[in-house]
């Protein structure tokens, strides 16, 4: 009987040290921390009068995101659009369901391509100026960051002097 026992009790045993338990190995993709970053955030200086400013940045997200939208207090809303050629035509528009951030992979808003558009501005966007973006993804928690103003040379990009 003794010798049944053994034989009953030593696979467990084993079992229980074995080395290859999963749980310990491969913690679960849940475990994974959504997060996104945002560098080189800007917007472009507007004209006097104008109710409508774009802003710009480039963001890398740790998993798969979708950057949605945001706020800010310079203006009532702020929506991230696409530019696309539509017979010829360049076309303006919010991107449904927000822009996709692959993971690992740089994304960036540039003039003349995807940006952030700031909806019924409070006051125009002057050169020098500061504005406060809070960007909501998705997954990741919201990031805020300090966009500085800055003009547009003829070449497209913000100028940085």
């Amino acid at each position: 009987m003794k010798r049944l026992l053994i034989l009953a009790v030593a696979p467990l045993a084993l079992a229980a040290c074995s080395p290859t338990e999963p749980a310990a190995q491969n913690p679960p993709a849940a475990d994974q921390t959504a997060a996104v970053v945002v560098t080189d955030a800007w917007c472009r200086a507007t004209p006097n009068g104008a109710r409508a400013g774009g802003c710009f940045a480039t963001f890398t997200a740790t998993t798969d995101d979708r950057l949605t939208g945001g706020s800010t207090p310079r203006a009532a809303q702020l929506q991230v659009h696409e530019m696309s050629m539509d017979g010829g035509m360049m076309k303006m528009g919010q991107i449904e369901g927000g822009l996709p951030l692959p993971a690992g992979q740089a994304v960036a808003l540039a003039p003349g391509g995807n940006h952030m558009m700031l909806m019924e501005l409070s006051q125009p966007l002057a050169e020098g100026d500061t504005v406060p973006l809070t960007l909501t993804f998705a997954t990741a928690p919201a990031v805020t960051v300090q966009a500085p103003v800055r003009r547009v040379t003829p070449g497209g990009e913000g100028h940085h002097g």
